[in-house]
């Protein structure tokens, strides 16, 4: 484990995804964090069992923390939070708006009290605006601001076409945007000597990355349509099944890779200057016939030998995998950490540090640490 953030006291009241992987990127990072839990734990704790009996989601998000479980509607366990907060570089939430300042908490007047402290807040829709107390969740998020509408297939007369982002993307986009903006506050902390307020909200982070889509539509009146494994703008960009079933992404980005594709892929250099396909724009405008013909050729050929191809043109090219293929993927690294139930062996976090993995490796029993945390808080 790294210990760029030794001596930070995270304190993380904190459920579900997007606040813990916050705190779990800062546990990563040296940070010592106390994850408050209610008697009855984090529910992501049950949102399955497929992990030795552990929660995917659980093991994933909660390494390197130290578990107390506090019923916060009592006062000797509210006033157990208070004194860790007293001591505390940074305290997170994500409870219901208005359900921490229920408990007697205020953010504003805690940091006015310990200028010191970094506060952050993790919500559905943020700390203002007509729909702060809805209820959000996820896919509900994903739904609110349009990624639904720009995921799957185009409609037909009997299905909408929609489709869920196969991942919880809004909760983890929260989670990165939070862990950006409490490290650059632990920046200007050390210069200011101030901590600051922080709210991120799982639309406000989604939100921005829609800003593509956003602007065309802003400013030319494009609007955006689901096109399944297809870029909507360049062709080809799309999926094709070879003759083992398997199928391979290609991806033409310029003038040049195209040539190169007709030439070594296709095996008909002549195509790339037909006057129906000689530009990106006429490509686009004849897709299904253009499809076809790759379709026609890629199902001669097994998807090795299509990649054997697309490596002498210099193409590329990306399988399309399940997850079993992704399970077994070369490329993936691995780490090990330990769960409440055992050992479990995970995909590794993104990034390296001179050429290393660091990460915390302990996964907490609910409330494992609660009796030393109390002492030490009491």
């Amino acid at each position: 484990m790294l210990s760029d953030l030794k001596d930070i006291l995270v304190v993380s009241i904190e459920q579900a995804v997007a606040a813990p992987y916050l705190s779990s990127r800062l546990a990563d990072a040296g940070a010592r964090v106390i994850k408050i839990e209610r008697p009855e734990g984090d529910f992501a704790r049950n949102y399955d069992t497929f992990v030795n009996g552990d929660s995917a989601y659980f093991v994933w998000l909660n390494r390197g923390k130290e578990s107390i479980a506090l019923n916060l509607k009592e006062l000797d366990d509210l006033q157990v939070l208070k004194n860790i907060i007293k001591k505390a570089d940074i305290l997170i939430q994500n409870l219901a708006p208005g359900a921490f300042e229920r408990l007697g908490l205020n953010l504003e007047i805690l940091r006015e009290e310990f200028p010191k402290l970094i506060t952050c807040s993790i919500t559905g829709f943020g700390e203002k605006g007509p729909y702060m107390k809805q209820k959000a969740y996820d896919m509900l998020i994903q739904a609110e601001t349009g990624l639904t509408d720009l995921t799957g297939v185009p409609e037909n007369e009997i299905e909408k076409g929609r489709a869920r982002v196969g991942v919880s993307v809004c909760d983890i986009s929260a989670g990165m945007t939070a862990l950006n903006a409490v490290l650059q506050a632990l920046i200007g902390r050390n210069k200011s000597g101030k901590g600051r307020h922080i709210s991120v909200s799982l639309f406000s982070s989604l939100s921005d990355w829609m800003n593509v889509p956003y602007l065309q539509y802003a400013y030319s009146k494009k609007e955006p349509k689901r096109c399944g494994i297809r870029h909507p703008t360049i062709t080809p960009y799309a999926s094709f099944q070879c003759r083992d079933k398997l199928e391979i992404l290609i991806g033409i980005q310029n003038e040049r890779e195209w040539v190169n594709f007709c030439k070594y892929v296709l095996e008909n250099e002549k195509l790339a200057f037909d006057e129906l396909f000689s530009s990106n724009s006429l490509r686009v405008k004849n897709t299904k016939k253009l499809e076809k013909i790759i379709n026609e050729k890629f199902e001669k050929n097994t998807r090795d030998e299509v990649i054997n191809k697309c490596d002498l043109g210099g193409i590329a090219y990306g399988r399309i995998s399940n997850i079993e293929q992704f399970s077994l993927h070369p490329q993936n690294q691995f780490i090990e950490i330990n769960a409440p139930n055992g050992e479990v062996k995970m995909v590794a976090p993104g990034a390296e540090h001179d050429g290393k993995h660091f990460f915390a490796k302990n996964v907490p029993k609910l409330n494992e640490n609660g009796k030393s945390i109390r002492k030490e808080f009491k």
